[in-house]
């Protein structure tokens, strides 16, 4: 049972994010350090008491993914081997979300896996944003509370672009999402209608909508490679778009994204700082909003008992 004091602790998969909600709140990040052993295995030594306290552990599970899922997990095990009152883990992006389900035969669904492992680890909670698959929320046995970034993004765009704008969905999958950010603005939506060969490869097929002498506002909520989101733009500007915007909650930008980004017809890409960005080279295109306010929001709601789905109405 929680003693009724809350602790932050923050991983080191987006520290700096983890310190902008802490100021949101008025707290200060716990102590907590998390070192490689030569061998890379991790350690953790949790610097003060968290006996009967409500923990929030901060931790995206982003590049490298593997190591920052394991990472979490040691961590949720001190802080419950502490004798923590409740471990809460707040994972702004989610691995592994896109391996939701089976697609062929003898395919792993590792997205249940990894709620498999944050609920053995002894997680109480978790609390995340924008998942790829909302049926996400099912593969959990403990409560989830599943933000949205939406608002914060749509409000960039809101004194950005003319009121004859549309919003288009990159593919028919994400039409729910881009309805719901051009409600948001008052605006019309368009489709794109695509076929994928092969993995972070995409053909464009078909435009529903009309886009032609209009600003547009690619709505997504990952970007990867880059690949289908450039070719989305470069289809919107030979369909006669004036001007094309990307907007994503989570940049991955894997590769050569960036780069490709950056050479693209794109006017703007708008992420969120869920995952680190932290380019190679020189970027004009890109700009980061931050998420901090929403997920402090959510912290001190949950601990106070608060509901949290009325900070979306």
């Amino acid at each position: 049972m929680s003693n009724g004091q809350m602790k932050v602790f923050s991983g080191t998969g987006n520290r700096p994010l983890a310190e902008k909600i802490v100021k949101h709140i008025g707290i200060e990040l716990g102590n907590l350090e998390v070192g490689r052993f030569m061998d890379r295995e991790t350690h953790v030594e949790i610097d003060e008491t968290v006996r009967g306290a409500d923990v929030f552990l901060i931790q995206p599970t982003c590049t490298p993914v593997n190591e920052n899922i394991m990472e979490t997990l040691i961590i949720i095990d001190a802080l419950k081997r502490a004798s923590a009152g409740a471990v809460n883990a707040v994972l702004p992006y989610y691995g592994y979300a896109r391996q939701d389900r089976k697609t062929k035969g003898r395919e792993p669904i590792t997205a249940k896996l990894v709620a498999n492992l944050l609920t053995k680890a002894g997680a109480d909670r978790v609390i995340t944003m924008d998942l790829h698959a909302g049926q996400i929320q099912g593969y959990f046995d403990i409560p989830v509370d599943h933000l949205t970034a939406s608002d914060i993004l749509a409000t960039y765009f809101h004194d950005t672009i003319g009121e004859d704008a549309v919003v288009v969905s990159p593919d028919l999958g994400g039409v729910t999402r881009t309805r719901s950010f051009a409600d948001r603005l008052g605006l019309e939506i368009a489709i794109i209608e695509k076929n994928r060969p092969r993995p972070n490869v995409s053909e464009v097929m078909n435009l529903i909508g009309d886009v032609k002498g209009r600003d547009c506002i690619l709505v997504d909520d990952i970007i990867d490679t880059g690949g289908t989101i450039t070719s989305a733009a470069e289809a919107l500007k030979e369909a006669g778009a004036k001007r094309v915007y990307i907007s994503a909650v989570h940049g991955v930008l894997s590769g050569q994204a960036v780069e490709k980004i950056e050479r693209s017809v794109v006017e703007k890409c708008v992420i969120s700082d869920t995952i680190p960005f932290v380019p190679r080279i020189r970027t004009k295109k890109f700009d980061v909003v931050s998420t901090a306010k929403v997920f402090a929001d959510a912290i001190v709601r949950i601990h106070n008992h608060d509901s949290v789905s009325s900070l979306f109405k």
